[in-house]
């Protein structure tokens, strides 16, 4: 139940690549590129924990991709006045802690 929507978030990423690039700061290089990384991230890290090939690496660092998504994107829009993205912080922060208990459990 929890890497289905993770790996639909990643495809996510690649069907509106345009849209999720303007949600980006504007200091952000290369803005494309980064959702299509990310968006790879979010795909490779539930084909890991299926495959159960690198799983426990592949959770640690969806968790941080997770926590700089926190960061980068919705606090700073929070900090900018957009407390609706408040909303945003809370789910990343309880998927990235899901996906730390589940490196947590995995064997490597």
């Amino acid at each position: 139940m929890y890497i289905i929507p993770i790996g639909i978030f990643g495809l996510m990423h690649f069907a509106n690549a345009g849209q999720l690039s303007q949600m980006m700061p504007a200091w952000m290089p290369l803005k494309t590129i980064l959702v299509y990384v990310t968006g790879l991230g979010l795909i490779a890290a539930p084909i890991a924990l299926i495959i159960n090939k690198k799983a426990r690496l592949a959770m640690i660092l969806l968790a941080i991709e997770l926590l700089l998504f926190m960061v980068f994107i919705h606090l700073m829009k929070v900090i900018g006045g957009d407390e609706m993205a408040m909303g945003q912080i809370f789910k990343d922060v309880s998927l990235a802690g899901a996906a730390f208990y589940i490196a947590s459990q995995s064997e490597e």
